[in-house]
């Protein structure tokens, strides 16, 4: 059972609310969407209906004007992350709302810093109500605002204010002292902003309990002041000063460097309340200040080592209650990459330490997972995240691991390798990393994913690369993923005349050389699966010469019913399209094919499907344009060579549909023709009978056998294999009905 369990009936209303917004709406003049009718949702779930939203990439100008409706979706915790917002829809939709919280980081759309807080200003309840914004990674844009006629309202009119997240935004000086008047401010996140000066701090030194100011590039303070600054903030529990240790050269941020030196060597009373305290890529630490800090700290609960070059002190096995991120050992990476999801610095940092860590694992570790595919989640853009991710995924999932990790996860990591696939076409590496990963059977056959996209994105990745364990892994992959298409899936990717051309000329590569490998075998499988049923596939095999080279295949082969097998099984889909059986007519290639079928020798999954392809040409004597005296032999031989075929226990082949027997089964047909078809019936039924006795039933075969079998002309060979066809479905009706019998509910 998957660990992550099902979805919530919750989830599972919103997330078909979500599929049917445009059923269920109706459109304003400007655009934007409107209930037709909506009950009074319980608040969260207005939240969570929002916030689905969000997560499925649908929250625009049109969708979000559902919440202009605050009656019927009252919002209280709000999330538009990432999504298309302008102004106007925002101050329309969300604005009216009594907002405790609002996410706004990333928003796009042209949706400014400076619009949000006016828009929510506007409403008077939203000034007291609003207790935590983030608006990371917007520009804040007074500026504008004002140009436009706006009147300039800084965050403090958000009076109910206590968490303010401003990292990666053009906050300034004067904002930040606008910011600390907040008389309720607990949390400040001014990580990656242009802020020079740290002295408005003071302002809040009785409330702010955590500060987070990561990348400080633009800080102009020396040690002694801002070590003053921080050892006044008397409610201070929680310290972010860390670093980007990778955009930083020895002689940068050498004042923050020198500042967190003083404060870890120094006196126990500056900031003696510390309960985390977070330093990761700072430079020049020693050990010695590390263990005097935390032995004069008792309260601290976590420290942020990573990229310091001290994460692996032995003090730390002795403080069984602190939390460390580092690079000694996996529990201090998986940290890392837990606290550090939004800093593209340290998820790359922490995961280049991951690899190392897990190239030999031989434990399942489902939770590492998915850390890893969360950071590249986080970082779509990031080559270098996701180049060591993809290598971390492989590490992750190889062998037999993918096998005990829930089948949710699995899908989710496939999905993303897929997504990195289509952002980092040109990189072989990361292409490299993503099909090692998905080269494995377990996760080919049974987790589910977009097949169709895979197979699109491997195709074309094949096509530019001749390392022959990739192509290997890569035709592989294509292989199996054919077979796992949909009708309509298969159909378009048979239309692409292109795939058609890079299958062959794999063929033709190890057919010259005369080579019997698994790439071999995969291409050929591949080209099999492709053309099944596909007759546009069929007609693009032979526009690009496949049936020229096949025909050599087959001859030079001669020994190898595995090759033989598969060349055969494709020339049978040729035979089974009507308009182009003309293509097979040719005498050399026929006897040559009877040949196979005659020969006792020859193994009976290649004698098979020589019949196949003699028994679909002899069906219609119309359209048999060589001698009647062949048509005769092959008619002839069909019965003899059939008749001496062993049972086969493993399974040979597979069928979408029975429809193409359904010429073969008429009872006008010539005894070998009908032979072959109930043959091959009787085969696959005996080894699926399930599958097969449902789809004899629903394609109305059952009734063709039992016409054939009651014919008085018919065979005694044809009549003995229909009526044992018949006798299995019949057992497979009665006991599903027995099954459908014992299981329905019973009335008292």
């Amino acid at each position: 059972m998957d660990a992550e369990g099902p979805p919530t009936l919750c989830d599972l209303c919103l997330a078909q609310v979500c599929r049917s917004l445009s059923s269920l709406c109706s459109m304003r003049a400007d655009g934007s969407m409107s209930l037709i009718w909506a009950p009074v949702f319980p608040q969260e779930t207005a939240d969570q209906l929002l916030n689905h939203m969000a997560a499925k990439e649908i929250l625009n100008d049109t969708t979000v004007g559902i919440f202009r409706n605050c009656k019927e979706l009252r919002l209280r915790r709000a999330s538009i992350r990432s999504c298309p917002l302008s102004a106007e829809a925002f101050r329309l939709a969300l604005c009216p709302h009594r907002l405790l919280e609002l996410d706004a980081s990333w928003v796009s759309g042209g949706l400014t810093g400076a619009d949000i807080v006016s828009g929510l200003a506007s409403n008077p309840e939203c000034r007291s109500s609003l207790q935590r914004l983030s608006l990371n990674g917007l520009r804040l844009d007074w500026e504008s605002l004002e140009a436009n006629g706006g009147i300039h309202v800084g965050f403090s009119s958000l009076r109910g204010l206590r968490m303010l997240n401003l990292a990666n935004t053009d906050l300034n000086d004067a904002a930040l002292e606008d910011i600390c008047t907040l008389p309720h401010l607990e949390t400040l996140d001014i990580s990656c902003s242009a802020i020079s000066k740290l002295t408005a701090l003071l302002e809040c030194k009785n409330t702010l309990r955590s500060l987070i100011a990561h990348r400080q590039r633009h800080l102009d303070m020396s040690p002694a002041r801002l070590l003053f600054v921080f050892s006044q903030l008397h409610a201070l529990k929680h310290l972010d000063f860390s670093e980007d240790h990778f955009s930083v050269d020895d002689s940068d941020g050498r004042d923050g460097d020198e500042t967190v030196r003083q404060l870890l060597e120094g006196s126990p009373q500056v900031l003696p309340s510390l309960v985390s305290l977070d330093i990761s890529g700072r430079k020049r630490i020693s050990e010695a200040a590390i263990r005097s800090f935390v032995e004069s700290r008792s309260g601290l609960v976590f420290l942020g080592l990573l990229a310091t070059g001290v994460s692996s002190c032995d003090f730390f096995s002795t403080q069984k209650n602190l939390k460390v991120t580092g690079e000694a050992d996996e529990n201090q990476v998986c940290e890392a990459l837990r606290r550090y999801r939004d800093r593209e610095c340290f998820i790359r940092e922490a995961l280049v330490h991951l690899y190392s860590l897990t190239t030999d694992t031989d434990k399942p570790q489902p939770d590492v997972l998915k850390l890893v595919v969360s950071g590249m989640q986080r970082h779509p853009t990031s080559l270098h995240i996701h180049l060591v991710a993809t290598a971390c995924v492989f590490n992750l999932t190889t062998q037999d691991l993918a096998e005990a990790m829930p089948i949710s996860l699995l899908s989710s990591t496939v999905t993303q390798l897929l997504n990195t696939m289509k952002n980092f076409p040109n990189h072989q590496q990361v292409q490299k990393n993503c099909l090692l990963a998905l080269c494995s059977d377990y996760i080919l056959q049974e987790v589910p994913f977009d097949k169709y996209l895979a197979a699109m994105l491997v195709i074309n990745w094949l096509s530019s690369h001749e390392d022959p364990t990739l192509q290997r892994m890569a035709v592989a992959v294509i292989s199996i993923l054919v077979a796992k298409l949909s009708t309509e899936e298969m159909a378009q990717f048979s239309k692409d005349i292109f795939i058609m051309k890079q299958l062959l000329a794999i063929v033709q590569q190890k057919a010259m050389v005369g080579v019997v490998d698994s790439t071999l075998k995969f291409a050929l499988s591949a080209l099999w699966n492709l053309t099944d049923e596909m007759p546009v596939a069929a007609r693009n095999f032979i526009e690009c010469r496949g049936l020229e080279l096949y025909e050599e295949v087959l001859e030079s082969y001669y020994t190898e019913p595995s090759i033989q097998q598969k060349v055969l099984g494709l020339l049978n889909n040729i035979a089974e399209v009507e308009e182009l059986q003309a293509d097979l007519m040719e005498e050399d290639l026929l006897e040559h094919i009877l040949s196979l079928l005659q020969d006792s020798q020859v193994d009976v999954g290649v004698r098979y499907f020589a019949g196949g392809i003699l028994a679909h040409l002899a069906s219609r004597p119309d359209a048999w344009t060589l001698e009647n005296e062949l048509r005769s032999t092959v008619l002839k031989q069909l019965h003899d060579s059939i008749m001496t075929w062993t049972h086969l226990e493993r399974e040979m082949v597979s069928y979408r549909s029975f429809n193409p027997f359904c010429p073969l089964l008429q009872t006008c047909q010539p005894a070998g023709v009908q032979l072959w078809a109930v043959w091959a019936i009787h085969l696959v039924c005996t080894q699926n009978t399930s599958h097969y006795s449902s789809m004899l039933e629903k394609e109305g075969l059952t009734e063709l056998l039992k016409a054939l079998a009651a014919h008085p002309s018919t065979h005694s060979d044809i009549k003995g294999l229909s009526d044992s066809i018949l006798s299995m479905v019949e057992q497979h009706q009665m006991h599903a009905g027995a099954f459908n019998n014992q299981t329905a509910p019973q009335s008292s």
